[in-house]
């Protein structure tokens, strides 16, 4: 934290304390780069003013997701399947053939793919994003490989056998004879027939997984694990029990192994989960940093107001503050097609105004309604939605001259405003102070109802009392003068129209 006398007044100049990551579709964004500037765009030779745009956003991260090396048989597979075909003419009507890169989540080996200037190009777009206080986050899918990586012929006992005519395992003709294998599965949805299984029952299967890791963790400065909850002892023996192994049973987790191993080297090494099933808190008992925050958006997306805030209000404040907070991502459907544009402000305040990592996805800033589809590296051209344009670019502005995401964060309890009115439960509170001690506060205010609300907040600010306050919305044109007495008992009173959304600055005045 920095203190009065090493900022300007009107913005900060610390690294923020919660992470803001952007996620980018590599091959669909290095395609359009390409066709803009009329050559060929790779990773080594990103125009500047990419980096200057993250920057002035306010991103700290960045997540280039698929920049691994895919192969012949997994692009194949995304070539035959029906419901694959299908879904390319939903979201590219002009697709051909070429267009069909196969899924990045089918890794064919751990090297950056020579389409995008592979390992160098890397480098040099890292170096470009550290010049600009920005990290690098990269994928690394632990569960299964792709149908091309060469372990399948030069270590298959890696993987998980399949017996032989399984619907759900595949044959390969290897060194050692005819081999057969299971695809990458969870234990409830059909397999992911482009992968193959790896056997994290096997002692071997860990420490090559954990090499691999250790090789990644060497090119970036965190990883966004696929499908984390996967690998935990007793999810993977449930997975497979139906399929013995040949290896000795293992009591440690792979997860506290292989953090504990990279953390060695790279002690700020930062680690996401992709994680679902109520698991988050296991994962971060592991040693993740942070982990998926599904709850909250699945809430949000159904307009459960009243969920959505005791979701927040009854976690506890470690996994508050070790989430990942979202509205999209390249799993889920486009924000803009699930919420109005004064829906999609609100909820995009309060997703930026908690704390934890804040996932903005590629696309979501224009108010992009197609979802793009991972296994094609081309994807439509929408024209960006004006008024969704301007609402990101003014909450990212005047984010980063406030303490969100910078200070210390309280999620505050509304009460009702009166008997009988139940339209508190409507609201996301936080407030944020700048410094220990510090007199200037900010508090994100968000009414996520479709109907006008009213509820009290008490804040905690030491020597609230002592002073009467200017509150004024940086984000609109309100200025309001309250007596610090009143601010602890009953509270701040907030009466804001449907989905409305604030950010208050509070400032002494007498």
């Amino acid at each position: 934290m920095i203190g009065d006398d090493e900022r300007d007044s009107d913005k900060w100049i610390d690294m923020p304390h919660y992470p803001l990551l952007y996620e980018i579709n590599t091959r669909c964004w290095l395609n359009e780069l390409s066709k803009e500037n009329g050559d060929k765009i790779e990773l080594g030779n990103i125009p500047e003013e990419q980096f200057l745009h993250w920057q002035e956003l306010g991103f700290t991260h960045i997540w280039l997701m698929g920049i691994w090396t895919t192969g012949a048989r997994g692009r194949a597979h995304s070539l035959s399947q029906p419901t694959l075909l299908r879904t390319y003419s939903e979201v590219l009507r002009d697709w051909q053939k070429e267009d069909v890169s196969g899924s990045p989540y089918a890794v064919a080996d751990y090297r950056v793919s020579s389409h995008f200037g592979g390992a160098s190009g890397l480098q040099q777009f890292r170096e470009k994003l550290h010049q600009r206080g920005l990290k690098l986050i990269l994928d690394f899918v632990p569960n299964h490989l792709g149908l091309d990586h060469s372990w399948i012929s030069d270590q298959p006992g890696l993987f998980v056998e399949s017996p032989e005519g399984s619907a759900h395992g595949f044959y390969r003709k290897i060194p050692m004879g005819r081999r057969w294998f299971a695809h990458g599965k969870d234990p409830y949805f059909p397999p992911w027939t482009d992968t193959i299984q790896l056997d994290y029952r096997r002692a071997e299967t860990r420490a090559a997984m954990i090499e691999v890791l250790h090789s990644v963790s060497q090119l970036c400065d965190g990883v966004r694990c696929d499908m984390a909850m996967l690998l935990l002892n007793d999810v993977f023996e449930k997975t497979w029990e139906t399929i013995p192994s040949h290896g000795v049973g293992i009591r440690s987790e792979f997860w506290s192994q292989a953090i504990e191993r990279i953390k060695e080297d790279y002690p700020n090494f930062l680690f996401l989960a992709e994680a679902y099933w109520g698991l988050e808190e296991r994962l971060k008992e592991l040693g993740f940093d942070y982990t998926y925050d599904k709850g909250f958006y699945d809430h949000l997306m159904a307009r459960n107001h009243g969920l959505a805030q005791r979701h927040l209000l009854e976690a506890p404040s470690r996994h508050l503050h070790s989430s990942v907070h979202f509205l999209e991502n390249h799993d889920e459907p486009r924000v803009a097609t699930r919420l109005a544009l004064s829906e999609h402000r609100a909820a995009a305040l309060a997703l930026l105004g908690l704390p934890g990592m804040r996932l903005l996805h590629e696309g979501q800033l224009i108010g992009a309604r197609l979802q793009t589809c991972i296994h094609l590296g081309r994807r439509a051209i929408e024209e960006a939605q004006a008024e969704v344009a301007r609402c990101y670019r003014q909450i990212l502005g005047v984010l980063q001259k406030t303490s969100v995401g910078r200070g210390e964060a309280e999620l505050l309890r509304p009460s009702a405003a009166w008997d009988g009115n139940s339209t508190s439960e409507n609201f996301v509170v936080v407030q944020w102070q700048e410094s220990a001690g510090g007199i200037r506060f900010d508090l994100v205010v968000v009414n996520l109802a479709s109907h006008r609300s009213q509820c009290y907040v008490r804040l905690h600010i030491d020597g609230l009392a002592e002073h009467r306050w200017q509150m004024s919305d940086l984000l609109g044109d309100e200025i309001h003068v309250r007596p610090g007495r009143s601010l602890q008992e009953p509270g701040l009173y907030l009466d804001l129209a449907a989905h409305g959304a604030q950010l208050f600055r509070f400032q002494p005045c007498g």
